[in-house]
C-alpha cells in the first residue's frame, strides 16, 4: 500500500480549532487554518501544508497603506498587514485572509 505524497509543515507548535482565533475554510473534506501565510491541517499528530485559498477577510473597515501602523509582511509578488493576528493583502476592493 502506498501513501499520497504530501508537504508537512515542520515544527508547528500551535494547536488549530474552531476557537483558536484563525480563519478557516473546508477544502477536500477536511478544514484548513489560515495561519502565518499558509494553510494547514492536522494529519496524524502533525501538520499538513497546503496551498492558500481565496478567503475574504469581511468586514474590515481599516484601510491598510505605508502609514497604516501594522507591520508588513512580504508574500509572493505583494504585501501582507499584520492585523489582530491575521494576514491580511488588498485585493480587488477588498482584503484576503493569508
Amino acid at each position: 500500500m502506498t501513501t499520497a505524497e504530501h508537504d508537512i509543515h515542520a515544527e508547528h507548535t500551535h494547536d488549530h480549532g474552531p476557537d483558536c482565533g484563525h480563519a478557516s475554510v473546508e477544502h477536500e473534506g477536511h478544514t484548513d487554518y489560515i495561519h502565518d501565510g499558509h494553510a494547514h491541517t492536522g494529519h496524524d499528530g502533525h501538520y499538513d501544508e497546503h496551498p492558500l485559498p481565496h478567503l475574504e477577510h469581511a468586514g474590515h473597515a481599516h484601510a491598510h497603506g505605508d502609514s497604516c501602523g501594522h507591520d508588513t509582511i512580504a508574500h509572493g509578488d505583494h504585501v501582507d498587514y499584520a492585523h489582530e493576528g491575521h494576514r491580511h493583502a488588498p485585493h480587488d476592493g477588498h482584503y484576503d485572509e493569508h
